[in-house]
């Protein structure tokens, strides 16, 4: 079997093998269980003391945008110093920070949720690239397709069972708890990444960094100039931009967990019920992002020319699963959608991750993949929160959904075509 086919098999011997890819796997396990307990009970908060949907389409814009402003600085930084250092001190910044959240516990406090929101953006600003960035130095070339199946894999699993016991948490243990959990979550994923141990080519020799680099930005503009000079570099560094067209989840989910799909079983009262349901729906979309790329790697086996077309086949999935989460008439039938489309979605995230680390240079790596993800979650924000103003104006969230079903077409179209960009020429820098 070859080394980069994604199977049951090379997962476990990666991660039986390699300790410093083990590391960094419990670590992921650890910090996103605890954020998928926290962003319930923050939603949950939001929409009880406020009522309306654009207090939670507002938090999903301070939970991303932040991103997107910070990512051109956490490029250069991550291109300069110790990624592994950069994680540990973004983990450390986010148990304070989620503690923070204990404070706000009435419509005098619930401000002071969208500041701690906006900081604790900021950090995963600077983790998020440097984990992928790091992927590539951990494990071998042949294993890169490999790790970030399991990296994808672990998230939606992290994804499905946080969302699920959060909501459980929440219920039976309140909010406060939840919140002291995910700072515990982070310290230990601090403590996992301080005993990694690998290099890093890409700090070796290189002169100290200081603070007045921050405002110089030709790093940057060497950054863009490296990404722009291929085409089918460019085109792949947005495809997240694609996938962050379904940010309307964060709103969507929400509300029909309170509004059309809430749980209602003796002894729940209708708060309880609400969280119940977007628990399920959330807890679907974890499901469908965990078996969509277990399934679509191992058909792939690392082969660039299949994981590009399996792209295109991956977005109208998503198009299909919102479509009919839009007509679903029960919460069962709702969950079996949001499988299917978060299924497709999680598919062109890891493959345009796989991508993206096979033919882009380590000392650009940490730029690239910080407009990667800036591009993802300025889509995110944007469809959030014009989804929270649908809705607070009268559009009903089945709408909303199906308008979001059908805008993802728009990016499997463009994809479509895009792909005539290796039909021609072949650029040895780029499979």
């Amino acid at each position: 079997m070859p080394a980069n086919q994604a199977s049951l098999a090379a997962y476990v011997r990666l991660l039986r093998e390699n300790s410093n890819f083990r590391r960094l796997w419990l670590a992921q396990i650890v910090s996103e269980i605890g954020d998928w307990f926290y962003i319930l009970s923050i939603y949950s908060l939001l929409l009880q003391l406020t009522g309306k949907a654009q207090s939670v389409g507002l938090a999903v814009v301070l939970q991303v945008l932040p991103q997107t402003l910070v990512s051109p600085t956490a490029g250069v930084v991550l291109d300069r110093v110790s990624r592994r250092r950069v994680m540990i001190a973004a983990d450390l910044a986010r148990m304070v920070i989620v503690s923070g959240m204990m404070l706000a516990r009435s419509k005098e406090t619930i401000w002071l949720v969208y500041p701690l929101l906006f900081l604790e953006t900021v950090m995963w600003g600077f983790f998020e690239p440097a984990r992928s960035a790091v992927i590539p130095n951990v494990v071998g070339e042949d294993d890169v397709l490999v790790a970030n199946t399991v990296s994808s894999m672990t998230w939606s699993f992290n994804f499905a069972v946080g969302s699920g016991l959060g909501g459980l948490a929440a219920v039976l243990l309140g909010r406060d708890a939840v919140f002291v959990l995910n700072a515990l979550s982070f310290l230990t994923s601090a403590l996992l990444i301080r005993r990694m141990k690998f290099h890093e080519p890409h700090a070796a020799g290189t002169p100290p960094f200081h603070l007045r680099e921050l405002v110089d930005f030709s790093p940057i503009v060497e950054g863009a100039r490296y990404i722009r000079k291929d085409l089918r570099m460019l085109v792949t560094v947005m495809l997240k931009g694609g996938v962050g067209m379904l940010g309307a989840n964060w709103v969507i989910f929400p509300i029909m967990g309170e509004r059309v799909f809430p749980v209602r079983l003796g002894g729940i009262d209708i708060e309880r019920g609400a969280v119940l349901g977007m628990s399920f729906l959330m807890g679907a979309r974890g499901l469908g992002a965990l078996f969509g790329p277990l399934s679509a790697s191992r058909w792939a086996s690392g082969s660039p020319s299949r994981m590009r077309k399996g792209i295109v086949l991956a977005f109208v999935a998503a198009a299909v699963g919102y479509m009919a989460l839009s007509a679903a008439p029960d919460l069962l039938l709702a969950c079996a959608a949001v499988v299917v489309a978060h299924g497709g979605a999680s598919v062109v995230w890891v493959f345009s991750t796989t991508l993206l680390q096979q033919y882009s240079d380590n000392r650009f790596r940490g730029r690239v993949f910080s407009v990667d993800l800036s591009f993802c979650m300025t889509a995110i924000a944007l469809t959030s929160y014009t989804a929270s103003v649908a809705v607070d104006h009268g559009i009903s969230v089945r709408e909303v959904a199906f308008v979001n079903g059908v805008a993802m077409l728009l990016p499997a179209t463009a994809w479509l075509c895009a792909l005539r960009l290796w039909r021609e020429k072949r650029n040895p820098a780029v499979p």
